[in-house]
């Protein structure tokens, strides 16, 4: 049986994109880096657009859209995503190829087979048209992508709670933030119930829901400016110590970089 693999290509605000598959076919979940670099990452990994059963958006922010039009259109790849989302595409200046023949709708809370994966789109709280995480199953392994997210609905907790495996936001360190350059209305953006997950918030509900099927945690979408890999991971291991989850045996916990791609991992 060909092992379940993910590759985080980028990962923050400068942009977004995650391969989730097999060794001969997957899915994207976002494009929001350059199309040569997503190229070049599955040309590392032995795989090319061809292998590419489609994207999966998020929602229509540039660092998670910027790549979607010259993927669906100029390499024939399906984008999936919900009706909301494709309007905010099409409205997005940071799309100059706009998405005709390859836009797929779908709907949350459907579940849809796509080669030997089915994805379930759930709803999750951010500010832009239109939200979602994503469940991928495959075989009997599931990995859900919740990045983006100001709180954790129950929604979402339910597909969090049954993950093996989960790309999970960690945006940023209260203190770094609220000691920061950044203006107060960004900072009461990031912090809102519509904005980001911090790192204790992402800690507080992985100890919280924690069941002994979850193997691996990636904290995504780190903060530039307001967030440090030690610190999120350190952050977030303090959570699981205090319920004696033990990090590197119980559970491997993963920060994510902006720009470089992660390892390949190949699930058993």
């Amino acid at each position: 049986m060909d092992k379940l693999r993910f590759q985080s290509f980028a990962s923050g605000s400068s942009g977004n994109c995650y391969y989730i598959g097999n060794a001969s076919q997957g899915i994207l979940i976002d494009a929001g880096i350059p199309v040569k670099m997503i190229r070049k990452c599955l040309r590392n990994i032995d795989l090319d657009f061809e292998n590419i059963l489609g994207v999966f958006v998020t929602h229509d922010h540039a660092d998670h859209i910027k790549s979607v039009g010259v993927l669906g259109e100029k390499f024939n790849i399906p984008v999936y995503t919900t009706e909301l989302v494709h309007q905010g595409i099409a409205r997005n200046y940071g799309v100059t190829e706009k998405l005709f023949q390859s836009k797929r709708f779908i709907e949350k809370n459907k579940a849809f087979t796509i080669g030997d994966f089915t994805v379930t789109a759930f709803p999750v709280s951010h500010d832009a048209t239109d939200n979602m995480g994503f469940t991928v199953e495959y075989k009997d392994k599931r990995f859900v992508f919740a990045t983006d997210l100001g709180y954790v609905g129950e929604e979402a907790a339910l597909h969090l709670e049954q993950a093996n495996y989960m790309v999970f936001e960690a945006n940023y360190d209260e203190q770094m933030l609220d000691n920061g350059m950044y203006p107060p209305h960004l900072k009461i953006r990031i912090k809102a119930d519509t904005g980001h997950l911090s790192n204790t918030q992402c800690g507080q509900f992985l100890a919280k829901s924690y069941k002994n099927h979850l193997k691996n945690v990636f904290l995504c979408h780190l903060s530039r400016e307001n967030n440090m890999p030690d610190i999120a991971f350190e952050t977030v291991k303090s959570f699981l110590d205090d319920i004696n989850i033990v990090v590197g045996s119980d559970i491997e916990l993963v920060t994510l970089n902006r720009y470089i791609p992660s390892e390949l991992y190949i699930f058993d």
